[in-house]
């Protein structure tokens, strides 16, 4: 007979201690609206993007057709509309090329990954799982009882947890490759509307935005909580099993992130200093001039890495934060109890923040949209304020009718006995993870917006040469992590102190609460930066560029923030997904202590 493991097991209670407010139909009710109401806004937030036409009829690039140069039809809108087209079908070229090579050669990954996955996990053997009914409860862990059932073979578990890997995986393509396509596709749209003025031209670049934030957040939900339902049908009462194959899902949005994400962010900024340097070594060129051959490998750039890379990251991030409370969940209490309700806690979560930010996202369209060009930047902060704050409240109200009010067994106290923790300290970890992000946007702003100090400092040290400039410029970006660090620090300590490794797997799921309008803000800045591209490119007036310019800056400014919150919850997220691995695998302190010789 082989020895227990050393991390006792989750106590056992009986289902009437365990009750909830909600019901398992509320699980299906919360969870299916919130991503077909997504879906939809998604879909209406297309329809209104698609109403502003461009010319379909290709004519060639700026400068290469005659009908360009005539004096004529300087401000023709025909013209002004045949020449965003050409440049539009270029970018997207461009961009479909650069994916459609990066996703074959991840195929291949992907392909060869999910043998190798599936054969490690079926090779593995937990011996002690079918020997827990053996062992006499009192006696060898006071407190402490198992179910007594046998884990599913290994080889079942190895199966559905790559099917999860390739699910995740085509996931995340999927989520990169339409952030693409609607960005490329809003780029000229935006740059015609700017024509109008600058409320136009941003309302449809944060549109095409909302598309990208909403359908990939819905497809992630989605997929996951349809993997679940099949998979419960399989594994049945195997809560455990069922959330380790589910694993699988965070594993594959995060693969393919690292390819999108470092593959796609290498080549933007290559293409951009491309671009840039044509312009010092070739004098009279200014920026996104069309005799500059790279202007549009600078803007392909910005869709395949700004976009597609970070939708596939921040996808990963999710996912990753969702299966890892997932896991952590099936391994206390909550899972022993077969409490559907109290386990799909963070998937309800995530679906609840869907519903969040589409209000938020409805006020900052149709009823506060910018007037001014200084009201934008202030338009999209407010978007992340609204959403947070809104946010906060709904997920104490999901915690109290989802999480029964005391959950034993989810934190341990200095004796090593299990101590009690309440739902609403749960809820107070995704409040922090709420809190802290929308912190990590703020300071995030303010080192990189052109309204704040930081910023106008910098610019003032170029006058001395460019030494200056990169010196100020490296202390401006160590003093910026100050806050960050401290805030990520804090919810990890608070947050583990509250409920254990769980309460830092909600905290980053707390962070990723506003995730929908956090990807909405960043496609935003990709979108604004490739109008005004257009715009130089197309030889549209100074006032076109000048209000295109204004919300690229915004854009450049909300495009760092997106940085912020996927750096902020990886960090979380590899933590929590520690924790999971300690509680499926059964490892005590001794066991991960370095200065063990065993």
């Amino acid at each position: 007979m082989s020895s227990p493991p050393p991390y006792p097991p989750p106590l056992r209670l009986e289902s009437d201690e365990y009750t909830t407010v909600f019901g398992d139909a509320m699980v299906y009710v919360i969870i299916f609206l919130g991503v077909v109401f997504g879906l939809f806004f998604a879909f209406y937030q297309y329809f209104q993007v698609d109403q502003v036409k461009v010319a379909k009829r290709k004519v060639g690039i700026p400068g290469s057709n005659a009908d360009y140069l005539l004096e004529d039809d300087a401000h023709s809108e025909e013209i002004f509309a045949k020449r965003c087209a050409d440049i539009q079908a270029a970018i997207t070229e461009g961009s479909t090329s650069f994916l459609f090579t990066e996703y074959y050669y991840i195929g291949w990954f992907i392909f060869f990954f999910s043998f190798i996955l599936y054969f490690l996990l079926a090779s593995s053997d937990d011996e002690w799982n079918s020997d827990w009914s053996t062992y006499d409860v009192v006696s060898d862990y006071p407190n402490a009882y198992w179910s007594g059932r046998e884990k599913a073979p290994a080889g079942r578990v190895a199966l559905c947890s790559t099917c999860a890997f390739l699910v995740g995986a085509l996931t995340s393509l999927l989520s990169g490759y339409y952030g693409m396509k609607i960005a490329t596709f809003a780029n000229a749209r935006t740059t015609l509307e700017a024509r109008k003025g600058i409320s136009q031209s941003y309302i449809l670049a944060f549109r095409a935005g909302n598309v990208m934030g909403f359908t990939l957040t819905s497809l992630g939900v989605l997929n996951l909580f349809l993997l679940f339902l099949v998979f419960k049908a399989h594994f049945k009462s195997d809560w455990r099993s069922l959330f380790e194959s589910l694993a699988g899902y965070g594993l594959g949005g995060s693969s393919i992130a690292l390819f999108g994400r470092v593959g796609g962010g290498i080549y933007t900024k290559a293409a951009d200093v491309g671009a840039d340097l044509v312009g010092k070594v070739e004098k009279g060129i200014p920026e996104d001039d069309p005799r500059n051959p790279a202007v549009i490998a600078d803007n392909v750039g910005d869709n395949v890495g700004d976009i597609a890379g970070m939708g596939s990251d921040l996808f990963g991030s999710l996912a990753e934060a969702t299966c890892a409370a997932l896991v952590l969940s099936a391994a206390t209490p909550l899972g022993t109890s077969e409490n559907m309700v109290a386990m799909m806690y963070p998937l309800m979560l995530s679906a609840t923040s869907i519903v969040v930010c589409m209000g938020t996202a409805y006020v900052g369209i149709n009823l506060k949209p910018p007037r001014k060009m200084e009201h934008v930047e202030k338009s999209l902060k407010n978007q992340l304020i609204i959403a947070t704050i809104v946010m906060v409240i709904a997920s104490y109200m999901l915690t109290v009718g989802t999480l029964p009010y005391e959950l034993v067994g989810l934190n341990i106290d200095a004796d090593g006995n299990p101590k009690q923790v309440r739902n609403y300290e749960v809820w107070y970890c995704v409040a922090l993870g709420l809190v802290t992000g929308l912190a990590i946007g703020l300071v995030t702003e303010y080192y990189t917006s052109s309204t704040y100090t930081p910023v106008k400092e910098l610019a003032e040290s170029c006058k001395t040469g460019a030494a200056t400039n990169v010196i100020f410029g490296l202390a401006l970006g160590y003093r910026s992590t100050v806050v960050p660090i401290l805030g990520i620090a804090t919810n990890i300590f608070v947050c583990y102190q509250l409920a254990d490794f769980y309460g830092i797997a909600m905290a980053a799921l707390g962070m990723l609460g506003t995730l929908a309008t956090a990807l909405a803000i960043d496609a935003y800045g990709p979108i604004s930066d490739n109008a005004g591209g257009i715009a130089e490119m197309a030889g549209m007036g100074e006032d076109v560029r000048e209000r295109t310019d204004c919300l690229d800056a915004a854009g450049n400014t909300t495009a760092a923030i997106g940085k912020g919150f996927a750096i902020g919850s990886a960090a979380l997220v590899s933590l929590a997904l520690l924790g999971s691995f300690i509680q499926s695998a059964d490892l005590s302190a001794e066991d991960l202590s370095l200065s063990n010789n065993r």
